[in-house]
């Protein structure tokens, strides 16, 4: 019992603190952290390599500046603040489908102002009527495609060769279609065709001349008492462009001299609307294409 008590007072007592080299060692990794720190801050930063590596992390975790930096900034540390959750780049896919839901509601809201196709029928039944006589003698002809009724006056007796000037005896035949017209809704386009054998007078030097002034007269024979309105009616001339049938026979080029009187029924928003959306939506060589409803001859109608 003795031997151990002399033992514990034979052992040194433990120094208050730490040792003396802890605090050597604690002052010298404090002095390296600070010699680094000085160096990085001291740096320079590589501008192309910087950005190389700015954009692919760009690439890989979606960040960007809210604000577009053209030059990235050179400053004393490497440390980069502003940056925000990069913004997703819309899909094209989901563009197009939104776009065509859009054009497709428009349609729809759009074609409850067409009028009913049997309406349209209906119109063209009634311009034949009052066209009959013309109709049976060879000067008219009515017919109806989808939703446009075509008068198609003929050359002959219409105007004479070579001429833009409605023939006296058919001004009776335009009072009766002006009259037909006025209470028949729809835009009204008169187009002008020719055969395909050149001319060249003092007056007109080409085909175009002669069909756009054809037009223009009848145009100006359907305005002339003021019953229809100017912004109704467009004038065209389309030459020899358009024929009917082959240029190849005296009978066929007199059927392609012609002057035909378009009332269009549809709604031209909405074509406007179906244009767009095959320019501007639709992969190059993908078409709208818009089945005839019907497609009926004169002789079949009436």
């Amino acid at each position: 019992m003795s031997a151990d008590v002399d033992d514990e007072e034979q052992q040194e007592e433990c120094k208050a603190g730490s040792p003396a080299w802890v605090m050597t060692f604690a002052d010298l990794m404090s002095l390296l952290m600070c010699f680094f720190v000085l160096l990085l801050s001291f740096a320079e930063i590589d501008a192309m390599k910087f950005k190389r590596l700015a954009g692919e992390l760009q690439r890989a975790f979606g960040v960007q500046r809210q604000i577009r930096a053209d030059d990235v900034p050179m400053g004393t540390s490497p440390i980069f603040h502003n940056y925000t959750p990069g913004k997703p780049e819309p899909n094209p896919m989901e563009i197009i489908q939104q776009q065509t839901t859009r054009y497709e509601q428009n349609l729809t809201t759009e074609s409850t102002n067409e009028l009913p196709l049997e309406q349209t029928k209906q119109d063209a039944e009634n311009i034949a009527k009052a066209l009959q006589d013309s109709i049976e003698d060879g000067r008219v002809q009515v017919e109806l495609d989808r939703r446009n009724i075509i008068i198609r006056v003929e050359e002959k007796g219409s105007f004479a060769s070579g001429s833009a000037t409605l023939n006296e005896s058919f001004i009776d035949v335009m009072d009766k279609i002006r009259f037909a017209l006025m209470n028949t809704p729809g835009t009204i386009t008169i187009e002008g065709h020719s055969d395909d054998v050149p001319i060249s007078t003092d007056r007109f030097s080409s085909n175009w001349d002669l069909s756009a002034a054809r037009a223009a007269s009848v145009a100006n024979e359907l305005l002339v008492s003021g019953d229809i309105t100017p912004e109704r009616v467009k004038v065209i001339g389309y030459a020899e462009t358009k024929p009917r049938v082959a240029n190849d026979s005296a009978d066929n080029r007199a059927m392609n001299r012609r002057v035909e009187i378009v009332v269009n029924q549809s709604n031209a928003e909405s074509r406007g609307a179906i244009d767009q959306l095959e320019q501007q939506i639709l992969p190059d060589g993908v078409q709208i294409r818009e089945e005839p409803e019907f497609q009926l001859r004169p002789n079949e109608i009436f």
